[in-house]
């Protein structure tokens, strides 16, 4: 087992968030994660990546109880990628994958370092590589497809060489296409045994790439299914209720 949340609960003023919500998560898996707006999907999740604080409950992965800042949760192993990916348009892809954690080395005696631009573009081409996807790290992001977009911000967290990566609404507002794309670099992901949590609104995407589905309502776990256990029509209704 990766992950074990147990008990978990975070208040926001009078609002519940999240009320006693407890998930196991296995290595290697990909999880998809529903519910309606304001169910609670991304507020467990950012206590999982330290980006909030529960006020009561557990977090244990990979065997050890993790912080509550987003450095511990990513020096743990946990990588998460915002729905507006947080690129930088202007920018190659190359700048991207490195931005903050650029290759940098010292020439001439010089105490100011220089950007290691030849290693850093070989380093981004072989990421790219790792998903699959066929894009020019010397393009700049901005004239990237969404689907293209997705990987360049994959391939950054891969950077940390992540056990558990989270995927905020990654197809949303794409086209078919770039939705086929984005779905094969999950399936990418898990043959490279990185376990994935998918928060996702469109159940048809839920359904290609994930093991099992976990449907949030007002805070809680209300359903946790395999997807071969379930359908498609039984969720649909399952939310409506």
């Amino acid at each position: 087992m990766l992950l074990r949340i147990e008990g978990l609960h975070k208040h926001y003023g009078g609002v519940h968030a999240l009320d006693d919500v407890s998930l196991s998560v296995d290595t290697g898996t990909v999880i998809g994660l529903v519910g309606d707006n304001g169910a609670g999907k991304s507020t467990l999740m950012k206590c999982v990546t330290g980006a909030e604080k529960p006020d009561h409950g557990s977090i244990v992965f990979d065997g050890q109880p993790i912080g509550l800042t987003p450095f511990d949760s990513r020096q743990a192993g946990i990588e998460m990628i915002y729905q507006d990916l947080d690129l930088c348009l202007r920018q190659d892809v190359t700048a991207n994958i490195f931005l903050g954690r650029e290759d940098l080395v010292h020439l001439w005696g010089m105490q100011t370092p220089f950007m290691n631009h030849k290693a850093m573009n070989e380093s981004g081409r072989a990421l790219i590589q790792t998903l699959n996807a066929d894009i020019d790290v010397s393009k700049e992001a901005g004239s990237l497809s969404g689907g293209q977009r997705q990987a360049v911000a994959i391939a950054r967290a891969l950077l940390h060489h992540p056990k558990l990566l989270v995927m905020d609404e990654p197809t949303a507002a794409l086209g078919v296409r770039e939705i086929t794309k984005v779905l094969n670099l999950i399936r990418s992901l898990k043959d490279q045994g990185i376990t994935v949590i998918l928060i996702s609104h469109r159940l048809s995407d839920i359904f290609e790439v994930a093991d099992r589905i976990v449907m949030m309502r007002h805070g809680k776990i209300v359903d946790d299914n395999a997807v071969s256990e379930t359908s498609l029509t039984k969720v649909t209704q399952r939310l409506m209720m």
